[in-house]
């Protein structure tokens, strides 16, 4: 398959990937790819009826094999097969009859195809059969001699000229970010105003519809699942199925194909996207996967950095190296001590922000790439060099704070300039509403920022990325209409997904028509949406949670790319009227600083504020005791925060002003009485948001020392209508 008369010159060891020179006089391409181990390199090249050119790259610097092969063009596609030892039991997989995908690859052509031989040893666990070799009966001694090109994606050398006509990053500051966690596909696959050829693609997402409903909802920042290139893992492929959510990534540089509406397009159309978000002041979020690779553990395929230089880019076993350290639970984790693999990420984080525009990022599992020594390291080289880094120093910077391994939870442990989902503010937002009086205990710290996560550590509320739902897990009305995971169409028997839900059906386990279970649903769901829209720090909507998305209790949708997960835009009256509360709640939190505070409570007077900034209080309307908190007689509890308090400058230096409000919250599963606290805190207050209703409300007004009666599982929010001392300047906001 050698054509001689391609030859590569010498080229340049840098940038890594394939690079097109058109200025030339002899214009081509160079290929730069690294291997410490290798002992020889070839760059393959693919015309359009998939023949292939093999050209071997002599020149070598620095681990890097490189070469410039002139006459070639934009549009190429290419690949790489290594040369060295095959020896598992030393960690070396190298296996010249495999097609590899360049790791700086920015695009891709095809998919992993299970069909070819793509696994480097013999008696592989499935080569397209229909069952499936038990691990325990695997023997990856033996190196397979079959060439896997037909079955491995093609690396597309790629112009990424645009018109970006102008276009400028949002910047929206932290403490008025509103999140939301988006799937590209499922966004729009069923969204009738949507083009039928645009939906399910980035163009979808940026169409005007679907942007209309992104504003209208007060969302600041779109949380995309992963748009990086892909892959099946072997074990979802043989059992006829997708990784839908694409936390299997294959290559770090190029967004999916999967989301394109014209084949070979997705560079330009994602582009395309983020300038239609940004024009809408909308920024554009991915969550990225460094933490593993669809590769998997040692039977999985080889197709990229396994077979380029398996201990350069994956952490192996010290005592056995033909096993991979596995902190993730998907068979291998990067090699974050190796310079090259952060090299990889970090390229890879810069490229996005300043080649394809994107506005930050959320770390998938985020504690693996701050292993060293085996211990999560928060003074890691990972973390290190993204501090200085002056581009990525200024990004949304997101983590999931946890991963599989011993040590792996930490919630509160990252550096400053980071946020973290926080899973405390989870759990402990639904045990409340499943009226269990012990989450009291740390409600107070969750509504108001968590500051005993992030305080001492010189962050801000901003710090806690409060959600109730993610993309892994139930949906909101699931997990008010469900308590057990309904998991069978992902094909394990139901054995997958998370047991440990914090759920309450409502009464009734599933789909019901019973008029009373339906309102308390929608009751609840409005307690979730409240809590989470008007708590101290960053709120993350799931898709589709704003208007009842149901997955039919499926908790763990990661195989389901169809009707389960996509996003049902026809909407009955009681979805409608949740979308439209969840617009109007929004709005009002985006109309009240006094909920989007940049610095923690005091719990004290604050400047010449006549209150304590934050105020908790009894039912019976006395101030919270310590026994209140570890032994409270109920759930329930109401919390006032004072708009007067703020200590906060507007960037004219002014004080932000705002309304004050008095929270009642009653998780229980039995009505309650709240006594108004006395005129001290308030002669008159303004009801403004009741649950019981699926409006924002005008009135009526109580006085001090007024009994308010709230349902089960009610939630009611007051304004301050009158101040005795004056010191408080009423607002216009309603």
């Amino acid at each position: 398959m050698h054509d001689g008369a391609l030859t590569a010159r010498p080229g340049r060891p840098a940038p890594l990937g394939a690079s097109f020179n058109a200025e030339s006089p002899h214009e081509g391409v160079n290929f730069a790819v690294f291997s410490q181990n290798a002992t020889a390199m070839e760059v393959c090249l693919f015309d359009g009826a998939g023949v292939e050119t093999r050209i071997a790259l002599r020149d070598r610097s620095n681990y890097v094999w490189h070469g410039y092969v002139p006459s070639l063009r934009v549009g190429q596609r290419y690949g790489f097969r290594a040369s060295g030892r095959y020896d598992p039991a030393e960690g070396q997989r190298f296996n010249e009859n495999k097609l590899l995908v360049d790791p700086y690859a920015l695009a891709l052509e095809g998919e992993v195809d299970y069909a070819f031989p793509l696994f480097g040893y013999v008696g592989a666990p499935w080569d397209g059969a229909v069952a499936l070799t038990p691990k325990s009966l695997l023997d990856d001694r033996v190196k397979d001699l079959r060439d896997s090109a037909r079955g491995v994606p093609k690396a597309i050398v790629t112009d990424t000229a645009f018109d970006w006509e102008g276009d400028l990053h949002p910047c929206v500051r932290w403490a008025d970010t509103v999140l939301y966690e988006a799937h590209v596909k499922g966004a729009t696959m069923r969204h009738p105003e949507v083009p039928e050829a645009l939906r399910g693609t980035y163009l979808g997402l940026a169409h005007p519809k679907m942007i209309e409903h992104l504003v209208q909802l007060g969302v600041t920042t779109v949380e995309l699942l992963p748009v990086h290139e892909a892959m099946n893992e072997w074990g979802v492929s043989s059992r006829g199925m997708v990784n839908y959510w694409g936390y299997a990534t294959l290559a770090f540089l190029a967004p999916s194909q999967r989301f394109s509406s014209v084949q070979g397009a997705q560079v330009r159309e994602f582009k395309a996207m983020v300038r239609a978000l940004h024009r809408a002041g909308i920024e554009v979020v991915l969550d990225v996967v460094y933490n593993h690779t669809g590769e998997g553990d040692q039977f999985g395929p080889t197709v990229s950095l396994r077979g380029l230089d398996n201990p350069t880019y994956y952490r192996l076993n010290a005592a056995h190296r033909e096993l991979y350290d596995d902190f993730t639970g998907c068979g291998n984790s990067l090699n974050m001590l190796h310079s090259q693999s952060l090299k990889l990420v970090m390229d890879s984080l810069r490229y996005w922000v300043t080649e394809m525009h994107v506005d930050g990022f959320r770390f998938d599992l985020a504690s693996t790439l701050a292993r060293e020594s085996g211990a999560v390291d928060k003074l890691s080289a990972f973390f290190d060099i993204i501090h200085q880094d002056p581009v990525l120093s200024n990004v949304k910077l997101i983590a999931e704070p946890w991963d599989l391994g011993d040590g792996g939870y930490q919630v509160g442990n990252f550096p400053v300039l980071w946020t973290e989902w926080n899973g405390r503010y989870r759990d402990t937002v639904r045990q409340f509403w499943m009226g269990k009086k012990e989450a009291i205990a740390d409600l107070g710290y969750r509504l108001t920022g968590s500051s005993d996560l992030y305080e001492d550590d010189g962050r801000h509320p901003h710090a806690s990325i409060n959600f109730i739902t993610a993309h892994d897990g139930f949906t909101l009305r699931d997990l008010v209409s469900y308590e057990t995971k309904r998991n069978d169409a992902n094909g394990e028997q139901n054995r997958d997904g998370n047991d440990h839900n914090m759920a309450w059906n409502s009464g009734v386990e599933g789909e019901t028509i019973d008029a009373n279970v339906v309102e308390l649903r929608l009751r609840r769901q409005r307690n979730f949406l409240v809590v989470l829209a008007l708590s101290q720090g960053v709120p993350m909507l799931t898709a589709g949670d704003e208007m009842g998305k149901t997955q039919d209790g499926n908790n763990n949708a990661f195989a389901q790319d169809n009707e389960i997960s996509w996003l049902d835009w026809e909407l009955d009256e009681n979805r409608e009227s949740l979308r439209d509360f969840a617009r109007s709640l929004f709005a009002f939190r985006r109309r009240h600083p006094v909920f989007r505070r940049p610095g923690f409570f005091k719990g004290e007077r604050v400047g010449e504020s006549a209150h304590k900034d934050v105020a908790w209080f009894h039912p019976t309307a006395r101030e919270m005791e310590p026994d209140d908190w570890q032994n409270p007689s109920r759930c329930a509890i109401g919390m006032m925060v004072a708009g007067d308090a703020l200590d906060w400058r507007d960037a004219l230096g002014e004080p932000v002003v705002d309304d004050s409000f008095l929270l009642l919250l009653n998780g229980s599963r039995e009505k309650v009485d709240f006594t108004i606290p006395s005129r001290e805190w308030g002669a008159r207050w303004a009801l403004r948001i009741d649950t019981r209703e699926a409006r924002m409300l005008r009135g009526p007004e109580y006085e001090a020392n007024a009994i308010v009666s709230l349902d089960s599982n009610t939630m009611v929010v007051l304004k301050r209508v009158f101040h005795e001392r004056g010191s408080w300047r009423p607002s216009a906001h309603f």
